[in-house]
């Protein structure tokens, strides 16, 4: 199964670096593959250091800011227990993971991580219409490059929809920051 997540690694500074990731997880959260772009800096960064940690968190707007590169600045994090890296002081659940193999024989890389330490933050919110919409306009955002603009606007505009009616005041904010990329990509063609 897929899980929308955020990986943090380490920068070649030794700063947080913040990516939205969808790995392939295993039912007891063990074991998960990681499949970023070659030109990621969360690959360049995983081949410079392979360890990092997987959140689990229902803090969509973060989510989003994070997809279109518009995060102010990296979101409070304290040093991690097992590996090299930050752990999110408001997320639901983190997994410091390891790095145990990669194949970077596609035009995405696959990296095999095991987990080596677990945590539990806080509690998760629950299903919400509007958090599960923003998530998916945030995918799309990530991929303005790729979808032909027009669908990626229908698609929004589904999704505006059940922000408007099942939302609150982060996932209105957050639609809003995803409409205005949407906006500008269209600007720019």
């Amino acid at each position: 199964m897929i899980l929308e997540a955020l990986v943090t690694t380490t920068d070649a500074d030794g700063g947080l670096h913040l990516a939205p990731m969808g790995p392939w997880v295993t039912d007891d959260f063990t074991r998960f593959t990681l499949r970023p772009f070659p030109t990621s800096n969360t690959y360049q960064n995983l081949v410079r250091r392979p360890e990092g940690v997987l959140h689990v968190t229902d803090d969509v707007l973060l989510l989003a800011r994070a997809a279109v590169g518009q995060l102010p600045e990296a979101p409070p994090a304290r040093p991690a227990e097992c590996v090299s890296g930050f752990v999110l002081e408001d997320c639901c659940r983190y997994f410091e993971f390891v790095v145990r193999s990669a194949d970077a024989s596609g035009p995405r890389v696959r990296l095999e991580a095991e987990v080596v330490r677990a945590g539990r933050v806080r509690d998760f919110f629950g299903f919400n219409r509007a958090k599960h919409a923003v998530v998916e306009a945030a995918i799309l955002a990530t991929r303005l490059h790729l979808i032909p603009l027009a669908e990626v606007a229908v698609e929004f505009a589904k999704l505006r929809v059940i922000v408007g009616k099942t939302g609150g005041p982060a996932e209105h904010r957050a639609m809003e920051m995803l409409e205005t990329k949407l906006r500008e990509a269209e600007g720019r063609r």
